[in-house]
């Protein structure tokens, strides 16, 4: 085994006793994130859904920082 498998092994793990879920209940809440990609007259933006209650539970217990709702913006061209 790798060192590489090793330490995804070992975050799994850590992840799990950290939020009390499975790791397969913890990769299905994030396993399909939404990101839509908006164009008006002033650019386009992309923009991820709002987590559920479920996924700010996980990033909270692990201590992990929400990702930022806005991921790009572009003003429209001349």
């Amino acid at each position: 085994m790798t060192r590489v498998a090793r330490l995804a092994l070992l975050l799994i793990r850590i992840a799990e006793t950290t939020t009390g879920a499975t790791w397969a209940k913890i990769a299905d809440e994030f396993g399909l994130p939404t990101l839509g990609t908006f164009t008006g007259p002033a650019g386009t933006f992309r923009q991820t859904a709002e987590l559920t209650k479920t996924q700010r539970d996980i990033l909270a217990k692990l201590k992990i920082t929400h990702p930022n709702k806005i991921i790009e913006a572009a003003p429209a061209s001349p």
